[in-house]
């Protein structure tokens, strides 16, 4: 498993399907840790917490129900400014429905927060 992205996903995925409440993300990584963090500033998942278990460490996510497909976009595709309604067309059901992941110079952050720092990136994933 190298794409610790992807992986997440599908975990928190099919864990809301099952409506669980929360579900644990292993292998962990400080990518899939900030792009649990834009989600749960966006209102889309609950506290998660790191696990250390010696080898690559665990994420405890508390789900919400809010979360109707999730998913790592690959390749991380370069994306610039001007080319944020395009991909929002591609991976998003409506306009003002779910966000991008982006990995930004100035961090991991969603779509509507580049747009509005006017700044492009790569995408990592989306959510809605």
């Amino acid at each position: 498993m190298t794409d610790t992205i992807a992986n997440g996903m599908t975990t928190i995925i099919n864990n809301e399907m099952r409506l669980k409440r929360e579900c644990i993300i292993a292998p962990a990584s400080k990518l899939l840790g900030k792009a649990l963090r834009v989600m749960q500033l966006n209102g889309y998942i609950g506290e998660f917490e790191f696990i250390d278990d010696g080898r690559s460490g665990k994420f405890k996510v508390q789900l919400l129900g809010r979360i109707n497909k999730c998913g790592a976009i690959r390749p991380r595709f370069p994306i610039r400014i001007d080319q944020f309604k395009e991909w929002e067309g591609n991976f998003l059901p409506s306009k003002e429905i779910g966000i991008l992941i982006i990995s930004t110079s100035k961090g991991v952050t969603s779509h509507r927060e580049a747009r509005k720092e006017k700044i492009g990136g790569r995408l990592l994933a989306y959510v809605y």
